[in-house]
C-alpha cells in the first residue's frame, strides 16, 4: 500500500499547489478562440505518464511538462475501455452503446459507426468558425466501395473485393476539413493511408503477420492487403510529420483550428525505434510510450514555432487503458494501470481510468488537479462551455461541460453519474464513490471474464472507490439501497438516448 499512501500525498501537495494559482473563468470570444489540439494515444494506462506515476519504469518529460504548467484530472474516464467505441464517444459525445456497437470493436472494412448527420465536435466546431482536421488512425468504419457496385466487402487468399481508387466515406465526411489516416488499428488491415478519402498507394502488397510474434510480445500484426511502401515501424512518425507540416501551415492563418490527432501507439505492434529502444524499465512497450510522449513534444515545438501555442488548448489522453497483461507484471515492476485493477477492456477501474492532461497559457492555471469524474464524452460539452455557447441541442447526449473544472476548484460534481462499458458488452456506473456492476467478473480481458454467482452470493459488485480504489471490498450486499438506486438510474439512462439533462 505504500505506492497508495505516495499517491495521496501527491495530490494533496498537487492540489494545495494548485489552489494558489486559480484563475477567473477566461471569457472566450469569437477574436480570442483557441486553437484546440486534442492528443489521444492508444493503449496508454495512467502509470504510463511518469508525472502521475511515481514509480514509473518510463519517463514522460514532454507530458510531465504539460502537467507541470497546465492541468490534469485525476479521476478521468472513457466512456469505454476499448478503442472504436471510445472514439465514437469523443466525437460525439454520445455513448457508443447507443449506435448499433453494442460489444467489441470495428474492423478495418467495417462501414462507419457514425452517421452523416450526427453531430460532431468536428462539424460543431467548423460551424463555429474553425478549420478541422483529422490525422491518425480512424477506427470508426469507413464508406469502402467494391469493385462491383453494391456488392458485399469479401476477402479471398487475404485480399479483399474493395475497390481503393475510389473515393471513400469518412472524416471528410463529418465535419473534418482535412483527413489522413489509417482505417483502424496499427495491427488490423488494410494497411494503407488515405488522404481527404483517397488512397495515398492502393495496397496490392500482403503481409504475413502469423509469425510476428517469434521477435517477443507486442510485436503483433494481422495478416492481410498493404500498401508497398507501408512500413509499420514509421507510421508513427509519419503522423506526427503530418500533424506538425498542418500546424505549420497554419502559421499565417488567422482562423482557429482543430486538431484531431488519435496516434497508433503504445496499442500493438510495439515497434520502438532509434534511441527509444532500451530507453525504459518496461520493454519494448515502454520504449513505444517513450515515443508517444516525442509525438507530443513535436506538436508543442510545432505550435510554438508557428506562434500559435499561446493561444491553444493542447488535451492529452488515450482512448482505454494499457492492454498490461499478469505476465508484464511479473516481468517487470513498470505498472502501466498504476494502481488501478484489470486491464485494457475490463470494466475494472484499469480498463477506462486514464492520463488527461490539459494545457492553454495563461487559462489553465500551472499545476491545476482535479478531482472531478470526467468522461472522454465530455468533450463536445466542454468545448461549448469554453466558447460560451448555448446548450447543444440535437447531439452531445452524454456530454457535459467540464470547462469550470478545467480553470478552477469546483467542489460539487458537474456530473450527475458517469456509464462504464467494458469489451463484451458489460455495464457499470459511477455516482459519487460509489460504482456499481451489475454483473460479476471483467467482462474484458482479465480472467474470469464473467462469473454466475452462487447461491447466496451478490449477483454483482459495489465499490466505495474513496475507501477502495483497487476494488478489492464488494459491498453489494451491504448497501441494497444503492445497489437499487444505480441499477434504476443505469435502467433509466439506457432506455432515455440520453443522460446529460435531467
Amino acid at each position: 500500500m505504500k505506492i497508495v499512501r505516495v499517491l495521496l500525498v501527491l495530490i494533496l501537495i498537487v492540489s494545495c499547489q494548485a489552489k494558489k494559482g486559480l484563475k477567473k473563468e477566461t471569457i472566450v470570444s469569437s477574436t480570442n478562440a483557441p486553437n484546440i489540439v486534442y492528443i489521444l494515444a492508444d493503449d496508454m494506462g495512467y502509470g504510463d505518464v511518469s508525472a502521475l506515476n511515481p514509480e514509473s519504469g518510463i519517463q514522460t518529460p514532454n507530458m510531465d511538462k504539460l502537467i507541470e504548467e497546465g492541468m490534469h484530472f485525476t479521476d478521468a474516464h472513457t466512456n469505454s475501455s476499448v478503442c472504436t467505441p471510445t472514439r465514437y464517444g469523443i466525437l460525439t459525445g454520445a455513448y457508443a452503446w447507443r449506435s448499433r456497437l453494442k460489444k467489441g470493436v470495428l474492423n478495418g472494412y467495417d462501414p462507419s459507426l457514425i452517421d452523416e448527420n450526427k453531430l460532431t465536435v468536428a462539424s460543431y466546431l467548423k460551424s463555429n468558425g474553425y478549420n478541422t482536421a483529422c490525422i491518425g488512425k480512424w477506427h470508426l468504419g469507413l464508406g469502402l466501395q467494391t469493385k462491383e457496385t453494391g456488392a458485399a466487402i469479401t476477402m479471398k487468399k487475404g485480399f479483399s473485393n474493395v475497390d481503393f481508387n475510389k473515393k471513400i466515406t469518412g472524416p471528410n465526411n463529418l465535419g473534418f476539413d482535412y483527413s489522413y489516416i489509417i482505417p483502424a488499428s496499427l495491427d488490423m488491415p488494410p494497411y494503407v493511408y488515405f488522404e481527404d478519402g483517397t488512397a495515398e498507394e492502393l495496397p496490392t502488397d500482403y503481409t504475413d503477420g502469423k509469425n510476428q510474434n517469434k521477435d517477443g510480445r507486442g510485436v503483433f500484426w494481422r495478416s492481410g492487403e498493404k500498401a508497398p511502401s507501408f512500413e509499420f515501424d514509421h507510421v508513427l512518425d509519419h503522423f506526427t510529420k503530418k500533424t506538425v507540416s498542418y500546424i505549420d501551415a497554419q502559421k499565417d492563418e488567422a482562423t482557429p483550428f482543430f486538431i484531431y490527432f488519435p496516434l497508433t501507439a503504445p496499442h500493438t505492434p510495439w515497434l520502438p525505434t532509434g534511441d527509444a529502444n532500451g530507453k525504459t524499465e518496461a520493454g519494448r512497450y515502454g520504449d513505444f510510450v517513450t515515443m508517444v510522449d516525442d509525438a507530443v513534444g513535436a506538436v508543442v515545438i510545432a505550435l510554438e514555432k508557428a506562434g500559435k501555442l499561446e493561444n491553444t488548448l493542447i488535451i492529452v489522453t488515450s482512448d482505454n487503458g494499457s492492454h498490461w497483461k499478469p505476465e508484464d507484471k511479473q516481468a517487470y515492476a513498470h505498472r502501466a494501470n498504476y494502481i488501478f485493477k484489470g486491464q485494457k477492456a475490463d470494466i475494472y477501474e484499469a480498463g477506462h481510468r486514464v492520463p488527461y492532461i490539459a494545457k492553454w497559457s495563461g487559462v489553465i492555471p500551472a499545476g491545476h488537479q482535479s478531482n472531478q469524474t470526467m468522461c472522454t464524452t465530455d468533450l463536445m460539452g466542454t468545448i461549448a462551455g469554453l466558447l460560451n455557447k448555448p446548450t447543444i441541442e440535437n447531439g452531445a447526449e452524454d456530454s457535459y461541460n467540464l470547462w469550470p473544472a478545467y480553470t478552477s476548484n469546483v467542489e460539487k460534481p458537474i456530473r450527475v453519474a458517469t456509464v462504464h462499458h467494458a469489451f463484451d458488452g458489460m455495464f457499470s456506473i459511477r455516482k459519487g464513490p460509489w460504482k456499481y456492476t451489475e454483473h460479476l467478473g471483467s467482462g474484458g480481458f482479465t480472467q474470469p471474464k464473467r462469473m454466475e454467482p452462487n447461491n447466496g452470493e451478490a449477483a454483482g459488485t459495489l465499490y466505495n472507490l474513496d475507501t477502495d480504489i483497487q476494488e478489492e471490498n464488494n459491498v453489494y450486499s451491504e448497501h441494497p439501497e444503492v445497489v437499487k438506486e444505480l441499477s434504476l438510474l443505469l435502467e433509466q439512462y439506457r432506455n432515455q438516448g440520453y443522460s446529460n439533462k435531467s
